[in-house]
């Protein structure tokens, strides 16, 4: 596969990656009771925050390699 199209390939994954995270993790807080206090949510929504870069940067990465 050229990088080209790993180029192509990668940004569909990445936003497919984003659209399921995002799935995900707004069903688990929509599973939380309300009223939580924000030193609670707060870890939760730093971890849903962030934890999408990773799997974005294994595909970044990817995208990145050489030509064979």
């Amino acid at each position: 596969m050229t990088q080209r199209n790993r180029k192509l390939t990668g940004i569909f994954l990445i936003l497919g990656s984003i659209i399921a995270w995002l799935s995900i993790f707004t069903s688990v807080y929509l599973a939380f009771p309300p009223g939580l206090p924000i030193w609670i949510l707060m870890p939760y929504f730093m971890i849903a925050g962030i934890g999408w870069l990773y799997p974005a940067m294994l595909i970044i990465s990817w995208m990145s390699k050489p030509n064979a």
